[in-house]
């Protein structure tokens, strides 16, 4: 298996720690960014820097956007993580502090090689800010892999998915920038469903990362069993890593995908144009998954991110 350099950019959250885990185990991680979204920034930032000290790694971490792209004030999802964003897992407090506090100028300089993928599974606001800052910027990388969107239903609403949700005008100036790029939405992301076994699965374990995410997942499931009647959570952000390691294991089409901003019923939905006929097709969209596979990198990685 390859290791493709990545940037992650995250707001972690419970599946971002996944995501971390399998960033680490099967990328060249070579930094981080924060963002506000799943809770505050302060809260992903820490959280982001912990993680990465429990599994062993130096990774640089730079703090992202505190809000969304407009200024308005952030809206989070601690009613599903936790209010510290780790469904109530409490980590070691970091020794390490962050690289820097622009995590737009990090962008910048961690993919100036040009081999560095950007996979952003948070809100899309530092992704916003550097395109804004230089549109140019988008031709150093080669792809862009978001977790966000859905071809169908949303979650916060009918029709919205939260990352785009939260900050649908900065989702706007990506996608409509021109960047190539890939959307795991929710139609994808839902199909990946972890609970009772992986956490087994990890307990079974005796390395402190999968003490922690066995201890995330059953606070997450537990989420999922009061509001859908499943003790089985989907897992959203690693899919996005995954998919840059191994793409074989995602079925996708390619769309027109707009971002409505306006819409009293519909703000923050992506609309995806799945005619036949569409005009300009120009986001690569992820529609299935081989999840049993995908599944199981996840669990493997929680267990040993280091390999």
């Amino acid at each position: 298996m390859t290791r493709p350099k990545i940037v992650l950019d995250c707001d972690p959250g419970v599946d971002d720690m996944f995501a971390l885990f399998c960033a680490l185990r099967y990328c060249d991680l070579v930094a981080v960014t924060s963002v506000a979204g799943n809770v505050g920034l302060d809260y992903t930032t820490e959280n982001a820097l912990a993680i990465l000290e429990l599994a062993g790694s130096d990774v640089p971490v730079h703090r992202g956007a505190a809000g969304p792209f407009n200024g308005t004030t952030a809206e989070d999802a601690r009613h599903v993580h936790g209010e510290t964003g780790l469904g109530g897992v409490s980590l070691p407090a970091a020794t390490a502090n962050i690289a820097s506090d622009d995590a737009t100028d990090a962008l910048f300089d961690l993919t100036a090689t040009g081999d560095v993928t950007v996979v952003a599974i948070g809100p899309l606001t530092n992704i916003a800010h550097a395109i804004e800052r230089d549109p140019t910027w988008i031709r150093r990388i080669p792809r862009l892999v978001i977790m966000g969107g859905s071809t169908a239903a949303g979650n916060v609403t009918s029709h919205a998915e939260f990352n785009i949700w939260a900050d649908p005008e900065a989702a706007e100036v990506v996608f409509d920038s021109g960047i190539s790029l890939t959307m795991a939405g929710l139609n994808l992301t839902r199909q990946v469903t972890m609970g009772q076994p992986e956490i087994d699965a990890m307990s079974a374990s005796s390395t402190p990362t999968a003490a922690a995410g066995a201890g995330a997942l059953d606070y997450y499931s537990d989420f999922s069993m009061a509001h859908y009647g499943v003790k089985q959570s989907a897992m959203h952000d690693p899919c996005a890593v995954l998919e840059v390691v191994r793409p074989d294991l995602f079925g996708r089409e390619a769309m027109a995908v707009n971002i409505e901003t306006a819409g009293v019923h519909t703000r923050g939905m992506t609309v995806c144009d799945q005619r036949a006929n569409a005009v300009a097709p120009d986001t690569d969209v992820l529609v299935d998954a081989a999840s049993s596979v995908v599944v199981e990198l996840i669990v493997q990685a929680a267990i040993d991110p280091a390999s």
